[in-house]
C-alpha cells in the first residue's frame, strides 16, 4: 500500500512538473513572438507664435530626422494662431521638401492664419476632435489698429496656397477663400460627382452645364473667411479623420506598430525664442549705454551693458539665419566710426554720420533675411520699413536714455562714491599758475569741451583748463568759477542769478 501512494505521488509530481514546464514555454515563446517596433514615426512640435526662431527649429529637425533616416515619417503637431509671414513661407518650404508621403499634418487644437499655411504643406491632414483651421487673412498692425494687407500680398497668398492644394490634394477653390474676403464658394453636384466653385467660374458656366447641377450649396460667404473644424474639414475633403488622439489618427491612417520620436527644442533655441519679442528693447538699451559710455570718462559697466545687449541682438539674429558676417562687420564699422568721431575727431562730421548710417545699416539687415525687398513679394518692402522703423526709434530712444544718464544719474554715482574730491581736499590750496592769475572767483564763461569731469573752458578772450566737482557738463554750457586752487580752475554750471555777479 505504502509503494503504490509513493508511486502515485511521483506521478503526479511529474504531472505537475510537466504542466508548469508547458506553461513556461508558452510564456516564453509568446512573449519572443511579440513583433518589436517596426517604424520609428517622428513628432515636430508647431507651437506658439510663427516667428524666425520656429522656422529654424523645425528647418534644424527636419534636417536630422532625413539625415538619418531619409525614408522618415514625420507629423508635425500644429498649435499656432499665426505669425509672420516670411517665417511662415520658410517652414512652408521646409515642409515641402519633404519627399512625398513622408510627410502629416496633425492639428492638435488649432491651425489658424499662418498655421493654416503650415499644415497644408502637409502631405495629409487629420484634426483632433473641437480643433479649427483657416483664417489665413494677412493684416498688419498700423497706428489705427490691424488692417488687411492689399491685393499684391493677398495675391501671392493665394498662389502659396493653390499650390499646396494642387501638391496635396485639397480643394484648391477652398484653400484660396481662406484668404479673400471677396470669394463666395458653392458646393455643386454635377453629373453625380461633388465639385466646389466660386461666385466668378460659376457664372462662367453656360446653361447647358449649371443644367447639369443637381444640389448647389454656398460654403463660404462673400465677405468671409473660410474656417473650418474638424468635421467641416473632413466633409469638405481636407481633413483624412476626426480624431481623439495622434495614435487614432496613426492608426486611422494605417501605421500600427511604431515609437514616437519626439523633437525638442534645444536650449539655444529655447533662449532665442524666448529673446524675439525682447530685440527692440535690448537693441534700444545697448545702444543707450554705449552712447553713454562714449560721454563718460574711461569704460565701465555701461560699455559692457551696452556690448552684452547688442550682441545678444546679434546672437539672436544670427542662430535664426537672419545674420551672418556681413552684418557684423557692418556693427564693427559703424561702431568704430562714431568711436572716432566722438573720441578723436573734433566736433561732429562725416565720420559721425557714416557710423550711424554703417551702423543702422547693419542692425536693418540683422532682422531681415534679404537685402533689398523683392517687388514680387510685397510683405519684404512692409517688414524693412517695419525694420528701418523700429532701427531709427531705437537710436532716438538711446540718445534720450544717455542724456538722461548723463545729465542726472552719472553726477548722482559720482557724488555716492567716496573721492577724494576738490572740494573736500585742495579746497585751502592757493593758485600759482599762470593761466589762473588773470581768473577771479565768481567770472563767468562757456564750457569749450565736455567737461567729464576735466576739460576746457572759456573765460573772457582766454580758453584755460578748468574741472568740475564731479558734476558733468556738456560743451557749449555756461560756467561760473566757484575756486581757485593748486593750479585749478574749478567750475559749475552758470545759474540764471549769476548773471548779476561776473566780476570783471
Amino acid at each position: 500500500m505504502k509503494k503504490y501512494v509513493n508511486h502515485c505521488f511521483t506521478i503526479g509530481r511529474m504531472r505537475l512538473i510537466l504542466f508548469l514546464t508547458a506553461v513556461i514555454l508558452v510564456v516564453f515563446f509568446r512573449a519572443g513572438a511579440l513583433p518589436a517596433a517596426d517604424k520609428t514615426i517622428h513628432v515636430v512640435p508647431v507651437t506658439g507664435t510663427v516667428e524666425p526662431g520656429m522656422a529654424a527649429f523645425i528647418k534644424r529637425s527636419v534636417d536630422e530626422i532625413l539625415a538619418a533616416e531619409p525614408d522618415a515619417l514625420i507629423v508635425f503637431k500644429l498649435d499656432s494662431f499665426g505669425g509672420r509671414v516670411d517665417a511662415a513661407l520658410d517652414i512652408v518650404e521646409t515642409v515641402s521638401d519633404i519627399p512625398q508621403g513622408q510627410s502629416i499634418s496633425y492639428v492638435e487644437k488649432r491651425a489658424i492664419s499662418a498655421g493654416a499655411l503650415i499644415a497644408l504643406a502637409g502631405n495629409v491632414l487629420v484634426m483632433k476632435h473641437n480643433t479649427l483651421i483657416g483664417d489665413c487673412a494677412p493684416i498688419i498692425q498700423t497706428s489705427e489698429g490691424q488692417k488687411e494687407m492689399g491685393e499684391k500680398t493677398q495675391t501671392v497668398l493665394r498662389a502659396q496656397f493653390r499650390s499646396l492644394a494642387k501638391k496635396n490634394n485639397y480643394p484648391e477653390v477652398l484653400a484660396e477663400s481662406m484668404v479673400t474676403k471677396s470669394m463666395e464658394v458653392y458646393q455643386l453636384v454635377m453629373d453625380g460627382e461633388t465639385v466646389y466653385m466660386d461666385n466668378v467660374e460659376f457664372n462662367d458656366l453656360t446653361e447647358a452645364e449649371k443644367s447639369r447641377i443637381t444640389q448647389k450649396k454656398t460654403v463660404v460667404a462673400e465677405g468671409e473667411l473660410l474656417t473650418m473644424d474638424d468635421v467641416e474639414a473632413h466633409d469638405l475633403d481636407f481633413s483624412k479623420a476626426s480624431v481623439a488622439d495622434l495614435d487614432q489618427a496613426l492608426a486611422y491612417l494605417g501605421y500600427e506598430n511604431y515609437t514616437l520620436n519626439v523633437m525638442i527644442e534645444t536650449w539655444s533655441e529655447r533662449f532665442v525664442r524666448f529673446l524675439q519679442p525682447l530685440l527692440p528693447i535690448l537693441m534700444l538699451v545697448g545702444l543707450g549705454a554705449l552712447y553713454t559710455e562714449i560721454k563718460a570718462p574711461g569704460f565701465g559697466v555701461f560699455g559692457v551693458v551696452g556690448i552684452l545687449c547688442l550682441a545678444l541682438v546679434f546672437l539672436n539674429q544670427y542662430l535664426v539665419g537672419l545674420a551672418n558676417y556681413t552684418e557684423l562687420l557692418l556693427l564693427l564699422i559703424g561702431t568704430l566710426l562714431i568711436a572716432a568721431e566722438v573720441l578723436v575727431l573734433p566736433g561732429f562730421g562725416m565720420a559721425g554720420i557714416a557710423g550711424i548710417l554703417v551702423l543702422s545699416a547693419g542692425l536693418v539687415l540683422s532682422f531681415q533675411g534679404f537685402v533689398l525687398p523683392d517687388p514680387e513679394l510685397p510683405w519684404e518692402g512692409r517688414l524693412m520699413i517695419r525694420n528701418l522703423a523700429l532701427v531709427v526709434g531705437s537710436f532716438a530712444g538711446a540718445l534720450v536714455i544717455s542724456l538722461v544718464m548723463v545729465r542726472y544719474v552719472l553726477p548722482g554715482v559720482s557724488k555716492v562714491i567716496k573721492g577724494p574730491y576738490l572740494n573736500t581736499t585742495l579746497g585751502e590750496a592757493l593758485v600759482g599758475s599762470d593761466q589762473a592769475s588773470f581768473v577771479a572767483v565768481g567770472q563767468t564763461g562757456t564750457a569749450v569741451t565736455a567737461l567729464r569731469p576735466s576739460g576746457k573752458v572759456r573765460i573772457g578772450s582766454r580758453k584755460i583748463d578748468a574741472i568740475t566737482q564731479g558734476e558733468f557738463l556738456d560743451s557749449g554750457t555756461p560756467v561760473r568759477v566757484t575756486s581757485l586752487a593748486q593750479n585749478h580752475v574749478t567750475v559749475r554750471a552758470a545759474q540764471p542769478e549769476d548773471s548779476g555777479k561776473e566780476r570783471s
